[in-house]
């Protein structure tokens, strides 16, 4: 009995470490190509020969390695616990940032780039630090998710509470965004957790069947899986469609933070589907919620730091005396003047730039009283 527990330990710990390991690495590929993808667009943006993005060799090769990084994060899923692949979602948020850092080419003093990403050097201690005791107090047990087991997970309990309170919550948020117009972030960033956290079971489910069934045991047969599989795409399109609706009102980095915290505090809350932590202890547990505040701390970090563009609001004068207007005229402005420096003929901030200074003769000619004799400015003119 004791070597029979020791090898499904053993197969369950390599079982972890292969998840592991596909998590990283789809993470850390899908960061890299859409890094490639994004210099693919801007080097477009800036030739002279106009083509499409897609017809560009380097998008592509961004496109391909999208593809093998998202199959190797839902690969892992089949053979890691849910509630340590979730979080390392944080990979990719690092992976990103330390590519940002390559490619800016920004030339700073050392004592100017230390204040300006300290923080961000901070974050990146945050999320390795957490990413370690995640994997390392992670769930050890593994089990092999058949579809006779899935369907025994989706009738206890804990899971039909679970659902149930998800369920309720959801349309209660949906009611105050559609019905009360209420745009808030958090409003909208937990509509998509709620997704998230369905997409994340499925995915699990799904992903499970389909590698049980590359290794000889049929599980497409069986209707559970035709329902997670449903539910993994539909939710996975509205999760889109609320993410890219937060995306045009509120600010980016504000988004990626905030709806990683979400997302992944539910998703491991969702690990309640598969009963992962039932056979650990208070220890591994604490250390685990150690792990996931640090990754928490260390992603909002990293994102915080982010240059947010200042909208630059040009002004008139109110003096528009004789339909002439007067720009920065010493009259009365709409407006009060920008704080910022601003180089004249751009509406970009130019941080450090002094602003240039305007000719000075720009005053329009005095018009005077117009005479009662018109005869005198114009003498072929009668009088009246």
């Amino acid at each position: 009995l004791t070597d029979m527990g020791n090898t499904a330990e053993g197969g369950s710990y390599t079982d972890n470490l292969i998840g592991t390991l596909l998590a990283i690495f789809g993470n850390v590929l899908v960061s890299i190509s859409l890094t490639i993808q994004k210099h693919s667009h801007v080097k477009l943006a800036g030739a002279k020969d106009q083509r499409a993005f897609y017809r560009t060799k380097t998008w592509w090769s961004g496109f391909v390695l999208t593809c093998l990084g998202e199959l190797a994060n839902f690969v892992s899923y089949a053979f890691a616990p849910l509630s340590i692949v979730a979080p390392l979602n944080a990979v990719s948020v690092l992976t990103s940032s330390i590519l940002g850092f390559i490619f800016l080419r920004e030339k700073l003093k050392p004592k100017d780039f230390a204040k300006q990403y300290g923080l961000v050097f901070l974050g990146y201690t945050f999320v390795i630090g957490g990413t370690y005791l995640l994997v390392s107090f992670g769930p050890n047990s593994h089990e092999k998710l058949t579809a006779v087991n899935i369907v025994k997970h989706l009738v206890a309990w804990p899971v039909l509470l679970y659902m149930l309170l998800e369920i309720i919550t959801f349309c209660l948020l949906l009611y105050f965004y559609k019905r009360r117009r209420a745009n808030y972030l958090i409003i909208i960033l937990l509509l998509v957790a709620l997704l998230g956290s369905v997409t994340v079971i499925t995915v699990k489910a799904v992903s499970s069947m389909l590698v049980l069934t590359i290794e000889g045991t049929m599980q497409l047969n069986y209707p559970i899986f035709s329902v997670m599989f449903v539910c993994m795409v539909a939710s996975a399109i509205f999760q889109a469609s609320f993410l890219s609706q937060a995306c045009k009102l509120h600010d980016s980095s504000l988004i990626a933070s905030v709806n990683y915290i979400f997302s992944t505090f539910l998703a491991v809350l969702g690990a309640v589907f598969y009963l992962e932590f039932e056979k650990e202890n208070i220890l591994h547990i604490s250390m685990f919620l150690l792990g996931s505040a640090l990754c928490f701390l260390g992603v909002f970090l990293i994102t915080k730091t982010k240059k947010k563009a200042k909208i630059f609001e040009p002004y008139v004068s109110m003096n528009m005396s004789n339909g002439v207007p007067a720009i920065h005229d010493k009259g009365l402005v709409v407006q009060p003047d920008y704080s910022g420096s601003f180089s004249y003929g751009t509406l970009v901030n130019n941080n450090g730039v002094a602003p240039a200074t305007l000719p000075v003769n720009l005053e329009t000619p005095p018009l005077g009283p117009r005479s009662t004799d018109a005869s005198h400015d114009h003498p072929g003119m009668k009088k009246d």
